[in-house]
């Protein structure tokens, strides 16, 4: 069996779970960012309206961290489980 296939594998599975964490929560950051000034926005140019600018802003952010979190479970889905590295093995032991 060939290791450093299974080690080149390996090291871009873990490259790609990074990648996913840390892009999605870069990501997620800035969407919230934004908004939560347009949120600001918002609110000091029509006070009245802001119940429902707040209620409509939660649920956004609510939406948005989802994001991040489905990141976090494909990451340790692919730190874990690491189908890749089980189809190496197994063309290496054909």
């Amino acid at each position: 069996m060939d290791l450093t296939a299974l080690a080149t594998v390996e090291g871009y599975t873990a490259l790609a779970a990074g990648l996913m964490l840390g892009l999605g929560g870069i990501g997620a950051a800035i969407g919230m960012g934004l908004m939560g000034g347009k949120f600001l926005e918002g609110a000091s140019r029509q006070p009245e309206l802001v119940p429902m600018l707040q209620g409509k802003m939660f649920l956004l952010v609510g939406l948005i961290d989802a994001i991040p979190i489905i990141g976090v479970g494909i990451a340790m889905y692919l730190t874990f489980v690491d189908p890749f590295a089980a189809k190496v093995i197994a063309a290496a032991a054909h």
